[in-house]
């Protein structure tokens, strides 16, 4: 294991990082200066966290300065894995400085959860995990400089600091591939470019004319560029940050309107949009993968929509508001969540907890599903449960037909016996974990303050990387709640989760460490 050349990198990724806060901090700053009531302190907090980082990444560097130019997959994976376990110890430091030296009477606030460094941290892996799960009770309370950076979180961990990472380094060289394919979400992706640092800087050109565009529609609809600019970040990354305790039903129709459409892109394979910007459109009608999510969303909308508009009360929103069921209101409400919980963003306009049972299990089994293999979504990804049911299909005709031999494809192309072997474990891994972090929810909390239903969906949103779950985690809900040992238990989860497994569970094999 090169493990020089593995933390030499890691330091550059921190400095990166603290690039990113010193910006916010100087921001933060100027509002200050300007009497901005919600800058309090926190842009000392942005910049002494980010002179931490430059510091501890600058000291690592220089340990670790001229390392040995191999780079293989072992080294990789570590990397990757430091990237976010470490990474969010410097994200979650600015929420715990800023907790700490907000001391102002008039603004001190005792038993703010920013107090506590587990939640602080729970708060950083699920930005940079794109799951949007909070531990804030008061959204609004919190600097907007703050919430700018807790969004920025998600948006770094969208297509990944680590794909950042190759994008911007010309150093890396052959080990950029590795760790592209690494973190990439979803099964391998497929070649976007020749040179693998040419696609991950394609991947972000893409990503970034997106974030602008985005940006710009909502700052139309009536937010401010702050607000634009969070939500943006949280739409693009499927995260689910907002700036308001009522989410996305704080703002009007047309920003919702907006989202649902960057919320559907968002969940769709990057690599598509790249083969428009080549001139050729058409290719993504060929492809299986968009059909069927697509499918799924206007399948699962038609049941939601369905299952809302004939319960007999009211619609409640996230606000706290009852609105009348009509149909419009039924369609905007139940194709919003719909689309939200299918492309794992988690940002809610009503709360479905009061919804009827059918509307919850769809929901419920949209998370499992996900988002498109390459895109930003989290879930097992549609490409994966697609190939699962045809794996099923053609050892089921193999039962009563055993002389038959018929491949199994994916846009035509056949799908060779090692990826049905991935995908396979992969599902059943996937599915143990999340009956393990049901278990765990249930053992560590005490047994008056959890459900059934709460310790499923906590475990499904935080492995999925979805946010809101149902019951006590549900959209109105947050996470403060939990113990702190069930937090960590979370944090693991989530870090798991946006990995695909196996990046961060290998690193529990002792063989990792010391094969060849």
């Amino acid at each position: 294991m090169n493990y020089r050349l593995t933390f030499n990198l890691f330091a550059k990724m921190l400095a990166g990082i603290s690039v990113f806060m010193a910006v916010l901090g100087l921001g933060a700053l100027i509002d200050a200066q300007m009497g901005e009531p919600r800058a309090i302190r926190a842009e000392w907090a942005l910049l002494i966290s980010a002179t931490a980082g430059s510091l501890i990444g600058g000291g690592i560097w220089w340990w670790c300065r001229k390392p040995r130019k191999l780079f293989g997959r072992r080294e990789a994976m570590l990397l990757v894995a430091m990237s976010w376990i470490g990474g969010a110890f410097l994200a979650a430091l600015p929420f715990f400085l800023w907790a700490h030296l907000n001391f102002n009477p008039l603004h001190a606030q005792p038993d703010h959860p920013f107090l506590n460094p587990v939640n602080c941290y729970f708060e950083a892996m699920s930005g940079l995990s794109t799951t949007g799960s909070t531990i804030l009770t008061d959204i609004s309370a919190v600097p907007m400089s703050l919430l700018v950076w807790r969004a920025m979180t998600q948006w770094l961990g969208g297509l990944g600091i680590v794909v950042l990472f190759v994008a911007v380094l010309p150093s890396l060289g052959a080990g950029g591939k590795k760790m592209f394919q690494v973190e990439a979400p979803g099964p391998k992706p497929e070649g976007v470019l020749p040179g693998i640092r040419q696609a991950a800087r394609m991947l972000w050109l893409i990503y970034l004319g997106l974030t602008i565009t985005e940006t710009i529609a909502l700052r139309l609809t009536g937010m401010n560029w702050a607000e634009a600019l969070c939500h943006t970040f949280a739409t693009l990354a499927t995260g689910g940050f907002s700036t308001e305790n009522a989410s996305l039903a704080h703002f009007g129709p047309g920003a919702q309107i907006v989202t649902m459409v960057f919320m559907i892109a968002a969940g769709i394979n990057f690599a598509l949009y790249f083969q428009v910007l080549r001139g050729k459109p058409l290719s993504i009608f060929r492809d299986t993968e968009l059909r069927v999510y697509l499918m799924c969303i206007a399948v699962a909308a038609v049941l939601v929509i369905g299952s809302v508009y004939f319960m007999a009360r009211p619609i409640t929103t996230t606000a706290g508001q009852e609105v009348e069921n009509s149909l419009s209101n039924a369609v905007q409400y139940g194709l919003f969540t719909t689309i939200s919980i299918q492309t794992t963003t988690g940002f809610c306009n009503a709360d479905f907890n009061q919804w009827p049972f059918l509307a919850k299990a769809v929901l419920l089994m949209l998370m499992f599903i996900g988002g498109s293999a390459g895109s930003t979504g989290g879930g097992i990804k549609v490409v994966r449960i697609w190939l699962t049911f045809k794996i099923m299909w053609a050892a089921l005709e193999r039962a009563f037909r055993p002389n038959v031999v018929r491949s199994i494809k994916i846009n035509s192309r056949p799908v060779d016996p090692e990826m049905r072997l991935d995908v396979i474990a992969y599902v059943l891994g996937v599915v143990v974990l999340f009956g393990a972090g049901a278990g765990l929810y249930m053992v560590l909390e005490p047994a008056d303050k959890i459900d059934f239903t709460t310790a499923a969906t906590t475990s499904a949103a935080t492995l999925f990387n979805i946010g809101p779950g149902l019951a006590r985690v549900g959209a109105t809900e947050n996470y403060a709640w939990f113990t702190d040992a069930s937090k960590v238990v979370m944090s693991v989860f989530m870090a798991v989760g946006r990995l695909e497994v196996f990046a961060i569970l290998v690193l529990l094999s002792p063989r990792f460490w010391r094969g060849n």
